[in-house]
């Protein structure tokens, strides 16, 4: 049994200072901790932010790519339709122009004439199936995309850059041109010379002719 009296040892005396510096020490590390902890986190947030936008590119690119290899091959696809269609065009012209000619003559050549009209509008109805559609020109204004202007008409009847008359039919498969139409187009009239006009002027070039000699 301990003496009440006996005074207590160095020992078992707990210096308040020594408690509080490590209280400090300890609440320092927590803090440190915690700085490290948010810039780690920081830092992936960052980097998870620098993924999703190269992921969200690289799906972009992967479908603008799609789109353009599918451009492409539906690009090739027309062309080499466009290039069929144009070999066979220029001969069904010939036969179709043939075929307006048969109404004079004999009755075997008229029979004939019949089944070639059959096969004319077989061929016609194949390329209305592919979307390939004669182009409305007589009587429309003139368009440099789908007509072919080979000559001017004068006259009153009709505004300038009006087609009169279509000498070959043209061709498109929905906003593509596959052969132009080839047209004759108005343009006003010419202003005639009035005759007395004309007999004016000619008497005065020759008098200054005269006068000059």
């Amino acid at each position: 049994m301990s003496d009440p009296t006996e005074e207590p040892q160095d020992d078992d005396i707990q210096n308040p200072a020594e408690g509080l510096q490590s209280e400090t020490e300890d609440v320092n590390a927590d803090s440190g901790f915690s700085v490290a902890m948010a810039a780690e986190n920081d830092r992936l947030r960052r980097e998870a932010k620098e993924c999703q936008e190269k992921y969200v590119r690289l799906l972009a690119e992967m479908e603008n790519q799609r789109k353009r290899l599918r451009k492409e091959a539906e690009d090739r696809a027309v062309n080499a339709l466009t290039d069929v269609v144009e070999d066979i065009l220029h001969p069904l012209d010939n036969l179709e122009s043939a075929l307006t000619h048969t109404a004079h003559m004999s009755d075997e050549v008229k029979n004939w004439a019949i089944g070639f009209k059959m096969i004319l509008e077989q061929f016609k109805e194949a390329l209305l199936q592919h979307n390939i559609i004669p182009v409305s020109s007589h009587g429309q204004p003139f368009d440099p995309h789908r007509h072919e202007a080979i000559e001017m008409h004068e006259t009153d009847e009709h505004p300038p850059g009006i087609i009169v008359k279509e000498y070959r039919p043209g061709y498109v498969m929905g906003d593509r041109t596959i052969r132009p139409a080839r047209v004759a187009v108005s343009k006003h009239p010419e202003p005639k010379r009035d005759s007395l006009s004309e007999e004016t002027l000619e008497r005065d070039e020759e008098l200054t002719e005269d006068d000059e000699k």
